[in-house]
């Protein structure tokens, strides 16, 4: 058998450079960035959860009030408050803290407002006393009230629902409600 031939290695011939060392992709860094490029992207492209609509409120039925089955809408033991004006009758529950218990018009809830509202007045003796009375018609009203009336009820208009009409104890509406 022959042995092969050695390469001769000549000293004038410089010798080629030391192989380079084959650096690794997967260094620390490298793993870090690709770790959060990858967690960017799945915040990105991950499925959004549905969304929860809030709970409608309860319906309100339009309906006809007398002076007593108004009396209760005052707040009180979680009742909604509402108040009337002009034989409109409001749902002021979200102003409650104006209109209900403990608020600057709460001798208003659950009452006809007109002529308190009309007169600029919020005191008890502006309501009517007798609840069976005939309603407040207003007549004795000068042109300045009137005028203020209709703004406070184009305020409650804009601002507030109207859940029902107010109408006399004894009238046909009445009896029918």
């Amino acid at each position: 058998m022959e042995k092969p031939a050695q390469a001769v290695v000549s000293e004038d011939i410089p010798a080629p450079p030391p192989a380079a060392e084959a650096q690794s992709v997967m260094t620390p860094i490298n793993v870090l960035l690709l770790s959060l490029f990858v967690f960017l992207v799945y915040l990105r492209l991950r499925p959004k959860p549905p969304q929860v609509l809030p709970k409608a409120p309860a319906p309100v039925v339009f309906r006809t009030f007398t002076p007593h089955t108004l009396l209760p809408y005052n707040g009180i033991n979680g009742m909604p408050v509402y108040l009337a004006v002009r034989g409109r009758v409001f749902d002021v529950t979200p102003g409650r803290n104006f209109y209900g218990p403990g608020g600057p018009y709460a001798n208003f809830a659950g009452r006809d407002a007109s002529r308190g509202l009309a007169c600029g007045s919020f005191d008890e003796d502006m309501l009517t006393k007798d609840l069976d009375a005939p309603l407040d018609t207003l007549s004795d009203l000068g042109d300045e009230e009137m005028e203020a009336l209709m703004g406070w009820e184009e305020r409650f208009s804009e601002k507030y629902l109207v859940v029902g009409k107010l109408v006399p104890v004894g009238s046909d509406e009445a009896k029918n409600a």
